[in-house]
């Protein structure tokens, strides 16, 4: 969950302003956090919550209906509380009409909002299918489109498979096999490349970034050195680069001065639920 909001922060100066080049200050006053991190809480709040209630279910169990029943209710209720306590933090029109909304429908988006905020359920999974499970669960709340829900779960399993140990190498073909095509570098795309909110374009030139990697903060410099909805893309990068190098210290320490207390505090007990659900 870390990577991408670190991604998020320091795409969010450039989202309006590309910065089509990996050299340039990873944080700055201008950095804040944005939609994608607000969400990105969110589904981990929803997560934690419907955790609480319902009894854990030993290694090998499948959970019950009724807990993905749950997690529906819960992601519809902490979107879209923390979306109005935050309205002001980059949210399209669409999206935050459904935040607003009385009677919340999913609205057929297969718009990149699916995958800026899915990395929490990658690690509340235990498994690939329950992954999968998950992410449709938190996904077609609001981006029912099978292209919002392709963009959330690809992201989902690149992240749990870099997680759990697979290689660049393996995680480039099961994506590039079940999802996209990845067939392209960054820099053959660099300078053709242009702000788009559909997961069908951002998605893999997230993923990509990852691939193409060498360190947590080289993927996020990739990211954004494609300019484009920088905020997501490096979001989606973190993410994944978080899962495959881990964060270092200083970078994270930085990240964490731009949280709120509310903010932080979800940090917090998102930390703990991790390890308590990993023991």
């Amino acid at each position: 969950m870390l990577g991408a909001i670190i991604g998020d922060i320091v795409g969010s100066r450039f989202e309006w302003n590309n910065h089509k080049d990996k050299h340039f200050e990873l944080f700055t006053e201008d950095c804040r956090l944005t939609d994608d991190s607000i969400m990105t809480f969110a589904v981990a709040k929803a997560l934690i919550e419907t955790e609480k209630v319902m009894e854990s279910v030993g290694e090998g169990q499948e959970r019950s209906a009724d807990y993905y029943v749950l997690l529906e209710t819960l992601s519809i209720q902490y979107m879209q509380s923390f979306g109005r306590r935050y309205p002001d933090c980059g949210f399209s029109r669409a999206f935050f009409q459904w935040i607003v909304s009385d009677d919340p429908k999913p609205y057929n988006s297969f718009g990149n909002g699916a995958a800026m905020r899915i990395s929490p359920v990658a690690y509340a999974g235990r498994t690939e299918k329950e992954i999968q499970r998950l992410s449709e669960t938190v996904t077609g709340v609001s981006h029912n489109h099978e292209e919002g829900l392709k963009g959330a779960e690809a992201t989902a399993t690149a992240i749990y498979m870099a997680r759990s140990g697979s290689s660049k190498d393996e995680i480039r073909k099961r994506i590039g096999e079940n999802y996209y095509d990845l067939d392209f570098t960054l820099d053959e795309i660099r300078d053709s490349y242009r702000f788009t909110t559909d997961c069908r374009a951002t998605v893999p030139q997230a993923i990509v970034a990852f691939l193409e990697s060498t360190s947590f903060e080289d993927a996020i410099r990739n990211a954004v050195s494609l300019g484009g909805d920088s905020d997501t893309l490096a979001a989606i990068a973190g993410a994944i680069a978080e899962a495959h190098y881990g964060i270092p210290e200083q970078i994270k320490e930085r990240a964490l001065g731009y949280f709120d207390a509310e903010q932080f505090s979800v940090y917090e007990e998102w930390v703990r639920f991790i390890k308590d659900i990993n023991q």
